[in-house]
């Protein structure tokens, strides 16, 4: 019997997902240390738990270092210690190290965490990266203004999901930028410069210090993009080609970039840039499942459960998925206005008529509900066939068929 713990803060969906499925797995205890009450929970999980414990603060090193003693007091053993929140990687790693227990340790969890650090990491060992610079005060930041030029990108060394991520086109903005969060020696901004290129991402899964399954997606526009224009609807495609020459140079050097940062065993989202001379950039890389509904489109396109081989993953350091079948993809409905709730959505009926074969999960946006603010928006729609430009034409029907009206 392995005995696992996930440190789960908050009881979101997606995260209750891949707390569920490492519960279900064969020869598995699974102990649940969580910020949120067990009541909380649906009875058809927590009677899977072999127990649970309750902190204060849910990212603090310190309550999930005494939360994992108290499991390991009551279980017997602590064998794998499993999350999947960006914040929780570097404290997670830290209580691997001081109780000795099988997964990543805090010095590799920072390489992925840190993103001046990450870059660093990559420029010493000769992998593409975005020029980039940590800056304390405005006199660093303009001086790398004058190497590299505008446009610039600001944000948190530790951010996530282009959170408090901002393009700079020109002095006035980065004075603005650095007004508005001022840089110092406790709370740095990284900055780095503009790629010009198409963005994606790339998934993969590491065993043993080699690179041994990936999937890509490309964006349609890049994050930063949609998070500049309110109105602009993202959408994700991830192609069945995963072969094809376009992808050969960041094929060629994702394996190197994650055994630079030290990744052993596990799963890896890493953003990435396409330039238009055909060049890539590494842009970050994150050390955990993806968001935005990256970990359903995969399991549409191998037709299988990717949050219980996630699970089977960490806990047994096996991934063994089917071969992809599809291409998928998926729309993220965003409301359209300055308005404070949804009061409509338009254009369904349409987009059935013309996508409906295609569909296979929905989540519509709900009347009432504030919108989100983020690229992901307030619903999303995801499309499979085995033809990727029939998922891209679909998408691009769903996006400008479908309007979320706020008021």
């Amino acid at each position: 019997m392995t005995n696992v713990v996930f440190v789960a803060p908050y009881f979101a969906e997606t995260t209750l997902r891949f707390v569920s499925a490492a519960a279900g797995l064969p020869n598995v205890r699974l102990g649940l240390i969580s910020q949120d009450p067990e009541e909380k929970l649906p009875d058809s999980l927590r009677r899977k738990l072999a127990g649970h414990y309750r902190v204060e603060a849910g990212l603090s090193r310190s309550a999930i270092e005494k939360a994992t003693r108290a499991m390991k007091r009551s279980l017997g053993s602590v064998d794998r210690l499993l999350g999947t929140l960006e914040q929780l990687q570097v404290p997670l790693g830290h209580v691997r190290d001081e109780l000795a227990i099988s997964g990543m340790g805090a010095d590799a969890a920072r390489n992925f965490r840190d993103k001046a650090l990450m870059k660093t990491v990559l420029t010493r060992h000769g992998l593409p990266c975005a020029r980039h610079r940590l800056v304390r005060d405005p006199r660093e930041a303009f001086a790398f203004v004058q190497e590299v030029g505008f446009p610039l990108v600001a944000k948190p060394p530790a951010g996530a999901g282009a959170q408090s991520t901002f393009r700079l086109d020109d002095d006035r903005a980065l004075s603005e930028c650095l007004a508005s969060m001022p840089p110092s020696d406790s709370r740095p901004t990284l900055l780095e410069e503009f790629i010009v290129g198409e963005e994606h991402s790339f998934d993969s899964v590491v065993l043993g210090g080699k690179l041994t399954w990936y999937s890509i997606n490309d964006y349609y526009p890049a994050p930063i993009e949609v998070l500049r224009h309110p109105w602009i609807q993202w959408s994700v495609v991830s192609p069945i080609e995963l072969d094809h020459p376009r992808y050969a140079a960041i094929r060629e050097v994702a394996g190197p970039a994650l055994s630079a940062l030290g990744l052993e065993n596990g799963l890896s989202h890493m953003e990435w840039f396409a330039r238009t001379d055909g060049s890539v950039a590494i842009s970050e890389v994150a050390a955990r499942p993806p968001g935005a509904q990256f970990a359903t489109l995969l399991s549409y396109a191998h037709d299988f459960d990717f949050y219980s081989a996630w699970a089977q993953l960490m806990v047994e350091d096996v991934f063994e998925p089917p071969p992809r079948r599809y291409a998928v993809g998926a729309a993220y409905l965003r409301g359209q206005g300055t308005g404070k709730r949804v009061t409509a959505i338009r254009g369904l009926e349409e987009a059935q008529r013309d996508v409906g074969d295609l569909v296979v999960e929905v989540k519509l946006p709900e009347l009432g509900q504030s919108p989100s603010g983020t690229y992901e928006g307030e619903g999303f729609v995801i499309l499979r066939h085995e033809d990727t430009e029939v998922v891209k034409r679909g998408l691009k029907r769903v996006i400008e068929q479908i309007y979320v009206e706020l008021a």
